[in-house]
């Protein structure tokens, strides 16, 4: 377990880079989940009493701790969008979901089948946990605090939070699918998988966060007892009472919580869209998603520097490589070719596939439900190098691509500078 003295100051450590790191590499090609898994590595290639950051190991725990933190993330992401849910203002978002998300898990799961000779339950399940994109370590690219004006949230950070914030609740259906055929082995399961864990689990879902966001929003914001009306109170850890009330009785009702607890944030926001209790709450879940994401890459940089790529071949690379380079940015572009946004917004859109700490939780939860014949050392090792590549690569890139796109926005925006813009 480590120096148990150690890890209370390497936790410190963390907290504070979690606090301080937001403001100096504001506007630099450098993220915070980056600089974080560097200084884990670092600190593993130490002579340091540290606990073991083996995802192998220690499972069940990696798997509780990752779903906290995506929980927390997506109670963050609804909380933070100010536009009103609908068809017609959401239809990039649908169009993601509907096409995007289904291609690239059925690409991903045929690349691992070709190309690293897979069964097809772990070839399945390789796709249904690197298909959603992560809400947790997309904060360059989401939209940022909740504001009064419902037109603040531009199309590209609007369509990758709202992605991100319901396509991970939606990928649990596939990765129950390929658990259901690592243990059938056949397609006997799949009538029982489309009307339980497709239709009533997601169902559900939405039920309960519909119901949870209204109750709590009436309670917030317009309970008679004024002692109830918590948003005259502003505290704002009653986001975390809010995000596990959803999700414990979501679950409880055998649908999928991470569903609820983004519905719950947007049903929340829209209950007072302009109040600002919605930036308390939203200010206190995004500290506390800040922390855990800094200790949660500081230990995915320690499992790196420890051997957690050993199981990794070339082949694993390689499709890690095509998700991040070919597959998703040609399936988000797809999806989009008759929308509203421009090129300019869909390629940016179509790019930043995020991959994180939701691809983590997922593999963890499956690997503790069935055997996929594929040793977990190598299945991890090819999530981990893709989550650790969309770091990379995702990590560098945000702040500049989001400001020059942010610039040209201005500048067509403004009709003295339309020549520089067409020009540009």
């Amino acid at each position: 377990m480590g120096n148990p003295d150690l890890v209370f100051a390497l936790a410190g450590v963390g907290a504070l880079l979690a606090a301080v790191l937001p403001r100096l590499l504001n506007r630099r090609p450098f993220s915070l989940p980056l600089v974080c898994l560097i200084c884990g590595a670092l600190l593993y290639l130490l002579p340091l009493d540290l606990p073991e950051p083996d995802p192998v190991a220690h499972r069940a725990l990696v798997e509780h701790v990752t779903e906290i933190c995506v929980l927390i993330s997506l109670m963050g992401a609804g909380l933070a969008i100010n536009r009103p849910f609908g068809r017609r203002g959401w239809a990039s978002t649908w169009r993601l979901l509907g096409w995007t998300l289904p291609l690239t898990v059925v690409a991903v799961a045929g690349a691992a089948g070709a190309v690293l000779g897979w069964p097809p339950a772990a070839a399945l399940l390789l796709g249904a946990v690197l298909a959603p994109t992560d809400p947790v370590l997309a904060s360059d690219v989401q939209v940022g605090e909740p504001v009064d004006s419902e037109k603040a949230d531009d199309e590209v950070r609007f369509t990758l939070t709202s992605e991100a914030g319901l396509n991970d609740g939606l990928a649990f259906p596939l990765v129950f699918a390929a658990i259901a055929m690592a243990g059938s082995g056949g397609f006997g399961w799949a009538g029982g998988w489309a009307l339980t864990d497709l239709l009533y689990r997601c169902g559900t879902g939405v039920v309960c966060g519909l119901l949870a966001g209204k109750l709590l929003g009436r309670l917030f914001f317009r309970a008679r007892v004024s002692d109830l009306r918590l948003a005259e109170h502003r505290d704002g850890f009653v986001a975390l009472a809010a995000t596990f009330l959803a999700y414990g009785l979501t679950e409880l009702a055998h649908g999928y919580g991470f569903i609820a607890v983004f519905v719950t944030a947007c049903t929340i926001r829209a209950a007072e869209r302009t109040h600002g209790y919605n930036g308390v709450l939203h200010g206190f879940i995004e500290q506390i998603e800040r922390l855990f994401t800094a200790w949660l890459i500081l230990l995915l940089g320690g499992s790196v520097a420890t051997g957690g790529l050993a199981a990794l071949t070339w082949r694993g690379a390689a499709v890690g490589l095509l998700l991040l380079l070919v597959i998703r940015p040609l399936a988000g572009w797809v999806a989009q070719l008759g929308g509203s946004a421009g090129p300019r917004e869909r390629g940016v859109t179509a790019f930043f596939g995020i991959r994180g700490i939701g691809s983590l939780f997922y593999l963890a939860y499956a690997l503790g439900q069935a055997d996929f014949g594929v040793p977990a050392e190598e299945l991890w090792a090819v999530v981990i190098f893709t989550v650790l590549g969309s770091l990379v690569l995702h990590g560098m890139t945000a702040t500049p691509v989001m400001a020059r796109l942010d610039r040209l926005r201005d500048r067509a925006a403004d009709p003295d500078a339309e020549p520089a813009a067409q020009h540009l």
